[in-house]
């Protein structure tokens, strides 16, 4: 059952006093959830939860049993009702608490509330969807169950990928841009619109020397392809993607083995695509067959070609801007969805590589150092 109005979970905002620099409003909302164990799911293990969206939307939330007071600035406190009845709408409809998916229901409902600034946002109905319609895209395939975006790069990331043949994403480590293109190529393969799914990465070495690897051709491109795998086995059940390997459903293989070859009927995605040369992206891109889709990602931060040569996911990127039906997602570093610490540290190396002096160590004020 959803949160009902007035105590259950629809209060309105109303002024509680003045600070130390003066006057200012206040809000306190108060929220009870009717099932005290969606509830605990929704605060997370020791509050977890609850103290998350605290320093991230600096509002103070006391949680005892399922009932949860929020104060805060009036915009913060409406912002924090709306994340924690979008997490308990998730509860109930059995999908994950992590701290990502909080931090996606932070997004979800901020870009809600931009839409729809005024104070009538219409409400949500059971499912999760609210009524305007507004929500970030989801993924679903039969293992993991619906995977929904946890931002609104993600968000048109998805978009992109159901309404282009072709697709380039970039951007830093974390971001979700290969995870996803998995999820999307497996659930059109387990919806039936897809025949054969096709995964490749250049084999270039990170920059060290692997020298001489023993085994036939698949244990030798194994510690290339190692992130897709993972991501194949987080949407699908690793039988299947056995079995899938063994009848050629499921292809992994490297680049270089793409030449001369025209892929029909299938979903055909490249990753680590700023270590292609070229020539290597041009062969690659011309393999797109009849009732084919490609993606292709990579972070060109992180370019792994000698010195000197130019990076195919670079120049394609440039020379393919506005053809008909290419779209184009770029991630940003606030955009990094893997942990709020790699999302610091890529925003670090970012300000470093422009010049920039002093990285922001310490985002949020409200935590202090440890001694």
């Amino acid at each position: 059952m959803t949160p009902s109005d007035g105590a259950a979970g629809r209060g309105a905002p109303r002024p509680r006093g003045a600070g130390p620099r003066g006057p200012y409003e206040t809000a306190e909302i108060s929220l009870t959830f009717d099932d005290n164990r969606l509830a605990s799911l929704v605060f997370g293990q020791y509050d977890q939860n609850v103290a998350h969206i605290e320093r991230r939307l600096e509002v103070t939330a006391t949680a005892l049993g399922n009932h949860l007071v929020v104060k805060g600035p009036p915009d913060a406190a409406e912002l924090a009702r709306r994340v924690f009845e979008k997490l308990y709408d998730r509860a109930r409809a059995g999908g994950p608490l992590t701290t990502g998916d909080v931090d996606g229901a932070i997004q979800e409902a901020t870009v809600q509330g931009n839409l729809f600034p005024s104070a009538e946002i219409p409400a949500e109905t059971g499912n999760g969807s609210g009524g305007n319609g507004q929500h970030f895209e989801q993924i679903a395939t039969r293992r993991r169950g619906a995977v929904r975006a946890r931002n609104a790069a993600q968000d048109a990331y998805i978009r992109a990928l159901r309404t282009n043949e072709l697709v380039f994403a970039e951007g830093p480590a974390g971001t979700g841009k290969t995870w996803l293109a998995v999820g999307h190529a497996v659930s059109l393969l387990e919806q039936g619109h897809a025949e054969r799914l096709i995964l490749s990465r250049p084999a270039v070495e990170a920059g060290e020397r692997l020298g001489f690897l023993p085994g036939d051709m698949r244990e030798k491109v194994d510690p290339y392809l190692r992130p897709i795998y993972d991501a194949l086995y987080d949407f699908m059940e690793a039988r299947h993607v056995d079995r899938g390997l063994q009848t050629g459903i499921i292809e992994i293989a490297p680049l270089a083995f793409m030449r001369g070859r025209t892929l029909t009927n299938a979903v055909v995605l490249l990753d680590e695509a700023q270590n292609t040369t070229s020539m290597q992206m041009k062969m690659f891109l011309t393999r797109l067959g009849e009732n084919s889709r490609m993606i292709v990602t990579g972070d060109p931060s992180q370019i792994d070609l000698p010195p000197g040569q130019k990076s195919g996911l670079v120049e394609a990127v440039s020379v393919l801007d506005g053809v008909e039906g290419i779209g184009r997602v770029t991630f940003k570093d606030v955009d990094v969805v893997r942990h709020d610490l790699v999302r610091r540290i890529v925003t670090a190396y970012e300000r470093a590589s422009h010049g920039e002096s002093e990285a922001d160590r310490n985002p949020n004020p409200r935590r202090r150092p440890l001694a």
